[in-house]
């Protein structure tokens, strides 16, 4: 299997997190940890984001990545920082390659049918699916998996606690990226592993 792939088929729901608050890291990754999502995405959209990659790395269990990795220099500073795995929004050759010398899984963005066959063309196949609603939701995702059986794809982007179940249920998606777990602010961490723990037993029957 795909390091990548194993990435994706660790928990139902990804955890898409924008940490604006380093002392907020732990007690957030704990808390998502205990209710049963150890696969976090930071996103690299706060300056203090590789900060809090650093000390999430440090939560026992928990494989901590970072989102929003747009090019190689992105990627540098983010593996430094204690990332096992990166997501990008897009899929650009200079992340792949990147990705590659770091030898650190990568799960690129795609919107459309270009997107996977370039993806294709340079032996990908596990993709993000960004922005998954925006992109023309399911009935696009749908459509896009019948020309391309071999590959899976983690939606992401205006995934709802309501929605995700619907999204996992389609056989090309191994995952979804979710931002409903951790709201904005001091995190209220009984809240967010009820959240996580719910979220955990999301896959379909």
């Amino acid at each position: 299997m795909q390091a990548v792939e194993r990435v994706m088929r660790e928990c139902p729901v990804i955890p898409v997190l924008v940490i604006r608050d380093p002392a907020h890291a732990r007690p957030v990754a704990e808390a998502l940890v205990a209710g049963g999502l150890r696969t976090l995405e930071v996103t690299l959209r706060t300056p203090c984001a590789l900060e809090v990659i650093a000390e999430m790395a440090k939560v026992e269990g928990a494989l901590v990545g970072a989102g929003t990795v747009l090019n190689a220099g992105d990627m540098e500073r983010s593996v430094r920082a204690g990332a096992r795995f990166i997501v990008s929004p897009g899929l650009t050759e200079t992340v792949v390659k990147s990705a590659r010398e770091h030898d650190v899984p990568l799960l690129p963005g795609v919107a459309n049918a270009s997107d996977i066959m370039r993806g294709l063309d340079w032996g990908l196949n596990r993709f993000k699916f960004f922005p998954a609603e925006a992109s023309g939701g399911m009935a696009a995702l749908k459509a896009l998996s019948a020309p391309f059986g071999e590959a899976r794809f983690c939606p992401t982007g205006g995934i709802t606690e309501a929605s995700a179940v619907n999204w996992l249920a389609l056989p090309s998606v191994l995952c979804v990226g979710g931002s409903w777990l951790v709201g904005a602010g001091k995190p209220d961490v009984v809240a967010i592993t009820e959240r996580a723990r719910a979220a955990s037993g999301l896959r379909p029957e």
